[in-house]
């Protein structure tokens, strides 16, 4: 019997060659057309390979993609992305405008007759006890005094005219205090607040004050904690029972107690008030370096809530942001530093012992930043921790 179906061969006009059957004579083997007459399925057409170029099939013959090509997954992939862009952006923008409305700007600055390069901020240390219990006073060792705020600390930063400068005021500068003769310039925020200072502070240097930034006792020691502390070196061990310090030589991160010790320490140095001051200007730059380092600003769970303690510490001017507060923060980390040129540290007035500026150097100081030139040399001595 045939292996082959009966008949699926018979009649086939294109015959050529023979093949031998199981068992029978030899037949041709069948041709496609053969089939087809014969009863087998109609096969598909050949296919011709596709020309090259984009998408080309690969041996495995599924299509290449290509990066001008994403297929669907790609194409979700770079949906997600975006959405998490817009997200970030939204957030940021949410941060900034919520930080902003944060700050207190309870400050009105006086009208200013003249011009000055540059921008120039008044920042003040104020020894205002506002907000803190008699516990916190107690245990900050700042007194019950909680009558009209002097200022403890009195900065003036100059921006926007080449490298920032950051001179000391001294607060026992003996200077004219517009409507109450001349005192200790310090008395200027007890007399009228911070608009009476920076009414003085323009008219002994003849700069104009762009912006104010003030905090208190309570507030410094907040914005330490929440970003975590600042790092200081001492060459000396300081114990100071006014003040409360009570720090090792070396460096070490303060909290904000341990801050508010340090920058109010003047018993420990022979030059009392004035090595103070430069104290005070390293632990604000110690702070301002800590705070715009990326550890902070890259941090939401540090950046937030050390922008809302700051903001919320501090007393600006009705035309200050946040963004101008950052500015300021940027210039802080790398400043000209020194004190207003003195010419007498023991001046004896009617205020008591105060401090007499020397006027020929001072002015050379201030003319050259109202210009906008850079600070002739010897004029600023930098800064040195006591």
């Amino acid at each position: 019997m045939s292996d082959w179906p009966q008949g699926w061969y018979q009649n086939d006009p294109g015959q050529q060659g023979s093949y031998q059957a199981p068992g029978g004579p030899q037949q041709r083997p069948p041709t496609v057309a053969a089939a087809g007459r014969a009863g087998w399925p109609s096969q598909p057409p050949p296919t011709v390979p596709r020309p090259a170029g984009p998408g080309l099939l690969g041996r495995s013959g599924r299509r290449r993609r290509f990066w001008g090509q994403p297929g669907r997954h790609g194409r979700r992939i770079a949906l997600v992305a975006g959405v998490v862009v817009v997200v970030l952006l939204a957030a940021v923008a949410g941060s900034y405008f919520w930080l902003d409305s944060k700050l207190n700007r309870s400050v009105a600055l006086p009208a200013f007759a003249g011009s000055s390069a540059g921008q120039n901020w008044l920042i003040v240390g104020s020894d205002s006890r506002k907000g803190l219990t008699d516990k916190q006073i107690v245990a900050l060792h700042v007194g019950f005094d909680l009558g009209t705020s002097d200022s403890d600390s009195l900065m003036l930063l100059h921006t926007g005219t080449g490298r920032p400068v950051l001179i000391s005021i001294p607060r026992d500068s003996y200077v004219p205090i517009p409507g109450h003769g001349s005192n200790k310039i310090n008395a200027a925020l007890a007399f009228g607040g911070p608009s009476l200072l920076v009414q003085t502070v323009e008219n002994v240097t003849g700069l104009r004050i762009n912006h104010y930034m003030g905090i208190g006792f309570g507030g410094l020691v907040a914005v330490v904690n929440q970003v975590g502390g600042v790092t200081i070196c001492l060459p000396t061990a300081l114990h100071d029972y006014n003040s409360g310090v009570n720090l090792k030589a070396g460096c070490q991160t303060l909290n904000g107690t341990q801050a508010l010790a340090f920058v109010r320490d003047r018993h420990s140095f022979a030059d009392e008030d004035l090595q103070r001051i430069q104290d005070q200007r390293a632990f604000l730059k110690a702070l301002l370096d800590k705070a715009t380092s990326p550890g902070v600003y890259l941090n939401p769970l540090t950046a937030l809530p050390f922008g809302s303690s700051a903001a919320s510490s501090i007393s600006v001017d009705q035309g200050t942001h946040l963004y101008d507060l950052v500015q300021a923060a940027l210039a802080l980390r790398n400043p000209l530093t020194g004190t207003v040129p003195i010419a007498n540290a023991n001046y004896y007035t009617n205020a008591g012992d105060a401090v007499q500026w020397n006027s020929t150097e001072a002015l050379e100081l201030f003319n050259a930043l109202r210009n906008g030139q850079t600070v002739p040399p010897g004029l600023l001595s930098g800064t040195t921790v006591g």
